[in-house]
């Protein structure tokens, strides 16, 4: 029998937690449950903050959130489950920098938290409370935690490029010739 130390037990209250506020925070996305927009009015704020298509914007931060989430709740897959998290709280982060820091004035303060817990995990590992300790961590290898970690971080670059490019294009054609 295994005896589960208070690491395990420390990585499953994380899990859990950030699993969780990630899984409903992506089906407000996707499903319009908890109060949230659904994937057209998702879609719509996508596009809005240059996000675009917004549809696949919608989709995918729904999919990378409530996904990520769900398995790195469950602890399974969780090199790619916080990776992916992370980087869809990356996007969100870019989204609200403008504000500042702190999430009461709409700041990037709670996306940035969210991010680098998921990527915490990432890296940590699920603990051995988790599904991936259960099926002989097969989801979970050493080398899928960098190669994870890359793959995101160079899809989240390209996309929140691209958006920045579109807001910065959307400002100057703003701006009155003078």
């Amino acid at each position: 029998m295994t005896c589960f130390d208070r690491r395990d037990l420390g990585l499953l209250l994380l899990r859990l937690g950030t699993g969780g506020v990630l899984a409903a925070h992506g089906a407000q996305k996707l499903f319009g449950w908890f109060g949230g927009a659904g994937l057209s009015g998702t879609a719509e704020f996508m596009e809005s903050v240059g996000y675009a298509p917004g549809r696949a914007s919608a989709v995918a931060a729904g999919l990378a959130e409530a996904g990520g989430g769900t398995l790195l709740a469950l602890g399974l897959g969780t090199p790619a489950a916080g990776a992916a998290a992370a980087g869809a709280m990356a996007g969100a982060s870019a989204v609200h920098a403008p504000n500042g820091f702190f999430a009461m004035s709409g700041g990037y303060e709670h996306a940035a938290s969210l991010g680098l817990t998921a990527a915490g995990l990432a890296v940590t590992g699920p603990g051995r409370i988790s599904l991936d300790h259960v099926l002989g961590h097969t989801v979970n290898r050493n080398w899928m935690v960098p190669a994870a970690l890359a793959a995101t971080t160079a899809a989240t670059l390209a996309v929140i490029g691209a958006r920045q490019a579109r807001v910065r294009s959307q400002e100057n054609a703003d701006q009155p010739e003078q």
